[in-house]
């Protein structure tokens, strides 16, 4: 497991920045993690579950 910062995370999933956002305050999408007062990152792990889960989607 890693912490994804932003720049690797709109590279992992190739979602915008704001799409990112959007998702999160709808609540489909994995919450960053405070990394002290003025970093966040997210669990590597928790986002490629949630690729495969998109993936998974599809297949149906």
């Amino acid at each position: 497991m890693r912490i994804l910062r932003m720049r690797e995370l709109t590279q992992v999933t190739g979602l915008s920045r704001s799409t990112i956002y959007r998702f999160i305050r709808m609540g489909t999408f994995p919450k960053q993690i405070s990394l002290g007062e003025n970093s966040s990152g997210w669990r590597s792990d928790e986002i490629y579950a949630w690729i495969k889960e998109k993936e998974e989607l599809r297949e149906r």
